[in-house]
């Protein structure tokens, strides 16, 4: 996911995404740590995703 898509979003649908990303790295945190993670690097890109939708939220508040 780009910024610049995350930029043409309302922030209803970034607060609703945003909820979305963290119950989903809740879950693939704990699919790590029980062992049963196929893809590694999809944990990354999630936090990542999360990160970037905060930093967007954030720039907005401060603007």
């Amino acid at each position: 996911m780009k910024a610049s898509e995350l930029r043409n979003k309302t922030d209803d649908e970034l607060n609703k995404q945003l909820a979305d990303l963290k119950e989903e790295l809740f879950n693939l945190r704990f699919q790590h740590a029980t062992g049963q993670l196929d893809n590694p690097m999809h944990l990354k890109q999630v936090k990542r995703d999360y990160a970037r939708v905060k930093t967007i939220l954030r720039e907005r508040k401060d603007a």
